[in-house]
């Protein structure tokens, strides 16, 4: 009888255990940590998509770590200062996906004022060089496409168009103009045909559930938009050591757009092509996601990437990439840590993201 009395208790004691960690979707010692973590907020969160940009923001000297790290479904979430602000540091992990991912469960764990993204990313801009840190308006998704039978053109209807799920407003790329190889004077054609770039359906949470709406060019916090222009004088690294220095003195400057996809671009053609036909800086594989999640949210956002290449424009024998990949992600570090201090210095409330179509 005893021992059915301890089985009995055991038992009991594991399913509420079971119970408490699926109906709260964490486990109650992580429910506990994320409440003592919210008492200290709020939090900027500083997002970024690897350690290798990361590791110098948790090596800088402006960085304080609390020493209070909260581990999330795969996520790793660290908590300290940056003068006079709380952060939360938090790595994504490559692509649209896991910056997607990681930004809500920042947003719907923790007590959070707004979110500065950061890290490195290629160029379509050739006024902009490596080691260069952009900071653009606004934000888009530019790998959300309707991709049109071959034989149709800009004249024909997508499909589903009619229905308000796809769009002929905002361009497309038609891979003919791209053929190489023909006399001049040959007609020519691609079997790929065209290519027609989509908005985001998003569902704010001050919206109508389950009735979209749609963003394609995502804008920055106008607020923290207004001070990082104030970095635009910061200096920057130029040189990994005495003798190995970049060819130009690398430079802060605010720009119109960046944008982003789960693509790692390295096509000197398409790169033109994105930066003729919507004017696009930085090109990565995140910012728009933590935009499009900020924007949903209603939370500011901004995104600082420093300039690691030029998206296929260098020389294929050329390594001025691979060389001054760590200088480059510590001028993203740079220019967060002074947009920080800005910030902290210039506190007022802010509005959120918007969208724009510019």
């Amino acid at each position: 009888m005893v021992d059915f009395r301890v089985l009995y208790l055991f038992l009991s004691a594991l399913i509420l255990l079971n119970a408490q960690e699926v109906n709260g979707g964490l486990p109650a010692k992580t429910q506990s940590m994320i409440a003592e973590a919210n008492r200290n907020g709020p939090y900027l969160g500083l997002v970024s998509p690897n350690l290798f940009e990361m590791n110098p923001l948790l090596q800088s000297p402006s960085f304080t770590s609390s020493n209070f790290i909260i581990d999330i479904a795969g996520r790793r979430f660290r908590f300290g200062t940056i003068g006079k602000k709380e952060v939360i540091l938090v790595m994504t992990g490559l692509s649209m996906i896991n910056a997607g991912i990681t930004t809500q469960l920042l947003l719907s764990f923790f007590n959070v004022e707004g979110i500065v993204h950061y890290g490195i990313a290629g160029n379509a801009n050739p006024s902009l060089n490596i080691g260069d840190v952009a900071i653009p308006q606004y934000w888009s998704h530019t790998a959300l496409w309707s991709w049109q039978r071959y034989g149709q053109g800009p004249e024909d209807e997508l499909p589903l168009e009619s229905n308000g799920d796809y769009t002929r407003e905002i361009g497309y790329l038609k891979f003919a103009n791209y053929t190489v190889n023909v006399t001049n004077g040959d007609s020519y054609d691609n079997l790929l045909n065209n290519i027609w770039f989509q908005p985001e359906e998003v569902f704010p949470i001050d919206g109508t559930p389950e009735i979209r709406e749609h963003a394609f060019w995502v804008s920055v916090d106008p607020f923290y938009f207004k001070i990082s222009k104030k970095l635009e004088g910061l200096e920057l690294e130029g040189c990994i050591n005495s003798t190995t220095c970049l060819s130009k003195k690398p430079k802060v400057t605010t720009v119109q757009r960046g944008t982003s996809g789960s693509i790692f671009l390295r096509n000197a053609a398409y790169r033109s092509f994105i930066y003729d036909k919507f004017n696009i800086s930085p090109v990565d594989m995140e910012s728009a996601s933590v935009a499009l999640v900020c924007l949903q949210q209603r939370v500011p956002f901004i995104a600082i990437r420093a300039i690691s290449g030029q998206a296929g424009g260098e020389s294929p024998d050329s390594n001025e990439a691979d060389t001054f990949t760590s200088l480059v992600a510590n001028n993203s570090v740079t220019v967060v840590v002074e947009f920080i201090n800005q910030l902290s210095a210039n506190s007022v409330l802010s509005t959120s993201c918007s969208t724009y179509v510019p």
